[in-house]
């Protein structure tokens, strides 16, 4: 009786031996530090001159809504009140300003303030410029927005739009048609919600930093 004979196919070693898990680990945590370390590193270099374009912005802004004037005082805002001096230990940049604005005849012409709202797209961040005594505005600058490019961005790029807010005294309407009333300004057309952000801001900037004036002057202005 013959019997067959059959021959299994020879194991194969493996070729090569998997990475432990523990040394990719590793990788990934050194890597993710070295980058992490990059970032920062850049960003501390940067900042300063980040910081330095932001404040030549607002001093721009200021200097702009309030048509250049001669002097410039700064008041803070300290807790609810306004102060001639700064709150201790804070960084100048974090506090809430109001510029007060004088002629080379030392008559007060304005007061300049920052403000922000929601605007079609983000908040529209402006600096604006007004007379306390009658609530005429005096103008408004962009800091800050990122309204739909064409339409809403013209908030910022048309500058018929800034300018038939001067004069206008607060509280300003919105209207589709050209107007001459003192208190109502044309919106831009396609752009309805941007244009009302910004009467909004300026609206409730106005009233906002009113009150705070009227209470500094009434303790002295101290």
């Amino acid at each position: 009786m013959t019997g067959t004979h059959q021959h299994g196919a020879p194991a194969t070693e493996a070729s090569s031996t998997s990475t432990p898990a523990w040394r990719l680990l590793a990788t990934l945590a050194l890597g993710g530090g070295f980058a992490g370390a990059l970032v920062a590193n850049v960003y501390e270099r940067t900042l300063p001159a980040i910081q330095r374009a932001a404040d030549a912005k607002v001093a721009g802004a200021v200097g702009e809504v309030l048509g250049a004037p001669a002097r410039l005082d700064t008041l803070y805002l300290v807790g609810a009140a306004l102060s001639r001096k700064p709150p201790a230990g804070v960084e100048l940049r974090a506090v809430t300003k109001a510029f007060i604005g004088f002629n080379a005849q030392g008559a007060r012409i304005g007061v300049a303030v920052e403000a922000a709202e929601p605007g079609f797209a983000d908040d529209v961040r402006l600096m604006i410029g007004f007379d306390p005594a009658t609530s005429a505005l005096i103008g408004y600058s962009v800091l800050a927005q990122k309204e739909t490019p064409g339409l809403g961005d013209k908030i910022e790029k048309d500058t018929s739009f800034a300018g038939r807010f001067r004069g206008k005294v607060v509280p300003v309407k919105g209207t589709k048609n050209s107007t001459l009333d003192a208190s109502t300004v044309q919106t831009i057309t396609g752009a309805t919600i941007s244009s009302r952000a910004v009467i909004q801001i300026i609206n409730n900037a106005v009233a906002l930093w009113q009150q705070r004036l009227t209470a500094f002057e009434k303790e002295g202005g101290k």
